[in-house]
């Protein structure tokens, strides 16, 4: 397949952009079902554009297009459609169209119009025809919005992201490939910094593609590629370093974004900031007015010049960008401009300061002498008296930051909360702003803390006891506790035990008279326990308002003072909680928090101690989200043998003298905090 490229005006970069447009299309084996048979353009009142172009068959859905900004072209993208026309090139004779380019590779056709500035546009079906109705935007507009793919009549539909990949391309670029749940989705991309910002409207990001990646391995100028959840949309911010420029484009599915280095040729004198259409220029002592004359018929502006310029000038420029050849010759010759809508005023320096302090200085003169006006304002979400240092400054009336004129003046009328401000019809609008901007509901939080303890607890006793007792009462034996050491006495008749605690046995021999005893004790106990404590204080407040909530005693204890008198303090043992939350504009929350679990612990000369356990610590949590601030995790294991000394040692019957007392203890503390921001609309039960 043979494509003929026509002859454009184009830079390098422009050309290799269009190229990568028409190209980017992916090559399907199968034939085309439909085509294009012809293409009509037709100006309308208003400043509109229509192209009709007639297909051979109707379609179901409008095609998917995308403009770009620099330069200006708008794409549509015809699926399992053919060029029928017999041409790849339609030359059109308006003033916002040039050209049509129509490119088939297999069973796609690409159609893009190349445009003589950016426009919006509008697709709909009528039968076998598409109408596409171009409509005139401004440069603000078209700065705001970068490039946009897709068709926003179907951007409310649900969509999702599947993949996100990096290669590095054969001259070195970095390419981003992104694939797509359909073709249809809506994509803002942006330049903002030295980063590239890439929205995917009212799209999934699954959780194992949010994350961040590291390609600087691979050498291109793509450093960090970066993808997260914005609200219902899918961002992927790409950051570059060095000089680098971009390219975007879309093919079926995929999404394609190609960051590519610039390489500055030495002898260029293009400078960052100008972006004009080049030209060239030779002259040799020419007036400086004749200069200004040329360039004013090449961009079309209006240039006015001032009597007071003048003077000769040499220069030579080659392919340099009109808009820096117009700063060199101004400041060659010490002069300067201002722009005002479609006209260009210039002059000597000097000439428009002076201009411009004359005129500052009649329109203070007017605001002096403008008359008053009083206008009633009602605040509704603030207190009308913190507002009043924003309009007459923080310094005083005569502070640098004065919302208000000198003459200016405000009321505050705390009863109904409202504000009386006397100034001119101007600073007035500026006040309206002003609280406009600031008087707006306070956004609230609801923040739930679950403290969650939870102990598993086992212990072990074995031991025996073996005592002789005659009628003399000379004893010897071992407690079975260990808690007694070991004696030996003379006393009264003692009686044999006949019982214990649970988990004891008792076996007493005594003689037919009973006056001796021999008495042996068997113990073995073992007890096993579990238990969970969950807390769970709850608080809501409103943003960037600290918080507090508690739940617990206050215990009292006597206290002497330095004089000798007793008093009675207390001390808290309480649970609480206590949050700061700010709500950032992407609808997470950083929270300043300090969780406390205390109880009561042991009373130590009449005061008695406090168990704590506390967290502080600042975090950062997604909307409805969940985080572990940290656990606590103790453990104890402990062996304890008690054993009379020689005789536990005995072989055989050591055990009869010895008790084993095993413990493993395990306690785990964790504190979730899970915020959640109300909406304006709903109440929280």
């Amino acid at each position: 397949m043979k494509i003929t490229y026509p002859s454009l005006s184009l830079s390098l970069r422009a050309r290799n952009f269009l190229l990568a447009m028409l190209f980017g299309i992916g090559v399907h084996a199968a034939n085309a079902q439909n085509s294009i048979e012809s293409i009509n353009v037709s100006p309308q009142s208003g400043g509109k554009v229509v192209v009709r172009v007639g297909l051979k068959e109707a379609l179901a859905t409008p095609p998917a297009g995308f403009t770009v900004n620099n330069p200006p072209r708008l794409a549509f993208d015809f699926a399992n459609t053919a060029n029928a026309m017999g041409k790849n090139v339609q030359d059109v004779s308006n003033a916002d169209v040039r050209r049509i380019n129509v490119v088939q590779a297999g069973n796609r056709t690409r159609m893009v119009l190349e445009l003589t500035r950016a426009l919006n546009y509008e697709t709909q079906l009528d039968g076998k025809v598409v109408l596409i109705t171009l409509q005139g935007t401004t440069a603000a507009e078209v700065g705001a919005s970068g490039q946009r793919f897709a068709d926003t009549a179907v951007i409310d539909q649900k969509h999702s992201l599947r993949n996100v990949d990096f290669r590095r391309g054969s001259a070195g670029e970095g390419r981003v490939v992104i694939d797509l749940s359909d073709n249809q989705v809506g994509i803002d991309l942006r330049k903002q910094g030295r980063s590239i910002i890439v929205d995917f409207v009212n799209s999934d990001l699954p959780a194992n593609l949010a994350k961040r990646y590291d390609v600087a391995d691979f050498g291109t100028p793509v450093q960090l590629i970066e993808a997260t959840k914005q609200g219902n949309s899918a961002r992927v911010v790409i950051t570059p370093t060095g000089n680098w420029e971009h390219s975007a484009y879309q093919a079926d599915n995929r999404f394609i974004v190609e960051v590519k280095r610039v390489v500055e040729d030495p002898n260029r004198l293009v400078q960052k900031g100008f972006a004009g259409e080049k030209l060239s220029l030779n002259f040799q002592n020419v007036e400086v007015r004749s200069v200004l004359q040329v360039l004013a018929d090449f961009t079309g502006l209006n240039i006015i010049t001032s009597d007071s310029v003048t003077g000769n000038l040499t220069l030579r420029l080659k392919d340099v960008p009109w808009d820096q050849a117009l700063d060199i010759i101004l400041r060659s010759k010490g002069l300067d401009m201002r722009k005002e809508g479609t006209v260009v005023w210039i002059a000597p320096r000097d000439e428009l300061a002076t201009r411009e302090k004359l005129a500052l200085e009649s329109r203070s003169q007017i605001s002096d002498l403008e008359p008053m006006q009083t206008e009633r304002f009602q605040i509704n979400y603030q207190k009308a008296d913190l507002i009043v240092p924003q309009l007459i400054g923080t310094g005083g009336a005569a502070a640098a930051n004065r919302l208000l004129s000198k003459r200016g003046s405000v009321t505050v009328d705390a009863r109904s909360n409202q504000l009386f401000v006397q100034d001119t019809p101007s600073r007035l609008e500026d006040v309206r702003r002003l609280i406009r901007a600031i008087d707006i509901p306070v956004r609230q939080v609801m923040i739930e803390a679950r403290i969650v303890e939870a102990s598993d607890t086992f212990s072990r006793n074995l031991g025996s006891r073996l005592s002789y007792v005659d009628n003399t009462a000379n004893q010897i034996g071992l407690p079975i506790n260990g808690s007694n050491p070991l004696r030996l006495g003379v006393g009264g008749t003692s009686s044999a035990p006949i019982g214990g605690p649970v988990g004891t046995l008792s076996t007493v021999l005594f003689n037919n008279k009973q006056t001796r005893f021999l008495n042996l004790e068997l113990t073995a106990l073992q007890a096993d326990g579990k238990g969970k404590i969950i807390s769970s204080p709850r608080v809501i407040t409103s943003n960037q308002s600290e918080a507090t909530i508690e739940d617990g005693t206050e215990i009292p204890y006597q206290q002497a003072s330095s004089s000798g008198a007793t008093a009675v303090s207390f001390k808290k043992a309480t649970l609480s909680l206590k949050v700061k939350p700010q709500v950032t504009p992407d609808d997470n929350v950083i929270m300043t928090l300090r969780v406390n679990k205390d109880s009561r612990g042991e009373v130590t000369n009449g005061v008695p101690a406090i168990n704590t356990k506390q967290v502080s610590t600042e975090v950062l949590v997604e909307n409805g989200g969940t985080v572990v601030l940290g656990g606590i995790y103790t453990s104890e294991e402990r062996s304890d043998t008690s054993k009379v000394p020689v005789l536990g040692d005995l072989p055989y019957v050591g055990f009869l003298f010895k008790n084993n007392q095993k413990v493993d203890d395990r306690r785990e503390l964790l504190v979730f905090i899970s915020p959640k921001i109300l909406k304006d609309n709903l109440n929280v039960r």
